[in-house]
């Protein structure tokens, strides 16, 4: 660490082994050109990533560069209204200055630490861009920013999905800045795609790596390189501790819904590959194996759980799990309804025509657990629709300690939007309904609704009064195993750490960065620098041929 700063010192880590890195770094200035290009120096844990990428990449013979922002946006995915809570003022004049300074210095000399002099995104807006870009934010009709594209470029979705997140809501109806604050990541973004077309100019970088793929700026960043033919890499952590999840192509929010049967459906389950998915499905109850969670799952006693509920356990009684409501609102083609709220208002509705009935809806967690509490609350939104509920619809706030898991396991069926927890249901048997971009849809294990008739033609089975069979649970867990072991790839050079960021880089010498050292980080550079699949093999780990190296 450099002092205050929370990101790694290179020189420090790899001490005497610095000289070793330099002759490497020196040899690789003829490899393939990879653009690091985050460009939120200040984002603790991405810069720890981003150093070790750049580290490892260098190592294997990559021309490794990076990006950061010095101050030329008026807007970023750093902003929040935790930490900017004058959105006023954002709107008016953009992000203030000292912000940026300080986000610029981490990052800065943490890439120095590695001898890499990052680019700065000011070297490539110049006057009559900056002009066009302001003109533009200005000018273009509110209403219009969001379907707003250039050069087939779709600027206006990540923008609204950045003020968006910097709100913490699905809207920006009642947010008396909310359109001034749109137009400083409109503009934002506006900058970032010029900035980028000139620094990804055909034939300059090979690859461009960055974190999450949505938002401003990596969401424009994505959207630039892909029209440029630039090979794009995503990443973001993943639940397991150490682990994180990479994607070719753009956000894994898409690519994990798109991904071919074939990457996991022939995997052969060995004893103890069931047993190994069955305990961490079970310690996902608590999160005793994950850096990330939100359901602590304090009462698990399916009694208590029905008698504070009021919950006639002789009627069936369907779940309903909900997702942070602004959380990654981007565009999904599949989804049947426009958003979650619209969903939840219309399956309520429906069951107060089925007295018969009982429904219980789980609000997520992480509306008051996240790292970014969200401003826009289901409870409230079902008060607004339904001053009082039906009989029959029960609901479990966000602060409950009632156990997600025990409670779905007295359903006869799930319904959910885009929750990650549909992989756990369907390895549990229950049935699940999908109305929305959940990572479970397209897998041939749930019910996916495409739109709200089919939802509710679907509503019309219930209740099913059968768990899934056998077969479907045993494709269901294949699955799972494929999701939580193989597409979350263990970086061994990560350390737990208190705090946050939850890690840290440990001891690592730049020797441990080549190939044979770490199957997790092969993994992760064969990807990077050879387009092979982000898999970790984990099924090698298990005695199994898992499924050929011929896919």
């Amino acid at each position: 660490m450099h002092g205050d700063n929370p990101l790694p010192d290179w020189r420090a880590l790899f001490g005497p082994g610095m000289e070793r890195f330099v002759r490497a770094a020196q040899a690789a200035g003829g490899g393939p050109k990879v653009l690091l290009a985050t460009g939120a120096g200040g984002m603790k844990w991405v810069g720890v990533l981003d150093g070790l990428l750049a580290a490892a990449l260098t190592m294997r013979g990559a021309n490794v560069h990076a990006l950061l922002c010095d101050g030329a946006l008026p807007a970023c995915e750093m902003l929040t209204y935790e930490n900017t809570p004058d959105a006023e003022a954002l709107g008016r004049n953009g992000v203030g200055r000292e912000c940026c300074a300080q986000c610029f210095a981490c990052g800065e000399a943490m890439y120095e630490s590695l001898g890499l002099t990052p680019l700065r995104y000011s070297s490539f807006i110049d006057a009559d861009a900056a002009a066009l870009a302001a003109k533009t934010a200005a000018e273009t009709p509110g209403a219009d920013i969001p379907a707003f594209v250039l050069h087939g470029l779709r600027l206006g979705e990540h923008a609204l999905a950045g003020a968006l997140r910097f709100f913490a809501k699905d809207h920006l109806q009642d947010e008396p800045h909310g359109e001034a604050v749109l137009r400083r990541y409109f503009q934002a973004a506006l900058l970032v795609a010029a900035a980028l077309r000139t620094i990804l100019s055909p034939g300059e970088y090979q690859k461009a790596v960055f974190h999450h793929g949505i938002y401003v700026p990596q969401g424009i960043v994505g959207e630039v390189a892909r029209s440029l033919g630039v090979d794009v890499v995503n990443y973001n952590p993943a639940y397991r501790k150490q682990c994180f999840i990479f994607s070719h192509g753009g956000t894994y929010h898409h690519t994990l819904m798109a991904e071919p049967a074939a990457c996991w459906e022939d995997l052969d389950l060995t004893p103890d590959m069931e047993q190994a998915v069955a305990e961490y499905l079970q310690s996902r109850w608590s999160g005793s194996k994950d850096w990330i969670w939100f359901h602590e799952g304090g009462q698990r006693d399916a009694g208590a759980i029905a008698a504070e509920l009021g919950l006639d356990l002789h009627r069936p009684v369907v779940g309903l799990l909900t997702n942070v409501i602004w959380d990654a609102q981007l565009h999904y083609p599949a989804n049947a309804f426009p958003g979650m709220v619209p969903w939840v208002v219309r399956t309520i509705e429906y069951f107060a025509n089925r007295p018969e009935l009982q429904l219980v809806i789980r609000v997520h967690p992480a509306e008051i657990t996240g790292t970014l509490p969200s401003r826009r609350r289901m409870q409230a939104e079902m008060a607004r629709h339904f001053p009082v509920l039906p009989d029959n619809v029960r609901v479990v706030g966000p602060e409950s300690p009632v156990s997600t898991y025990a409670l779905m396991g007295l359903c006869d069926a799930a319904l959910i939007y885009g929750t990650k927890t549909g992989v756990e249901l369907t390895s549990m048997g229950i049935p699940v309904i999908v109305a929305g971009e959940a990572w479970i849809r397209g897998k041939g294990l749930t019910w996916d609704a495409r739109s709200p008739e089919e939802y509710l033609g679907f509503l019309d089975r219930l209740p099913l009064g059968r768990r899934l069979d056998p077969a479907t649970v045993a494709r269901a867990r294949t699955y799972a195993f494929h999701f939580f072991f193989r597409r979350m790839i263990p970086l061994s050079a990560i350390e737990m750490v208190p705090g946050w960021p939850p890690f840290g880089i440990g001891a690592v010498s730049p020797d441990d960065l080549l190939p044979g050292r770490d199957p997790g980080l092969d993994v992760v550079m064969d990807g990077i620098l050879h387009g092979q699949p982000f898999i970790f093999r984990a099924e090698a780990l298990y005695g199994t041929r898992g499924l050929g190296e011929e896919q």
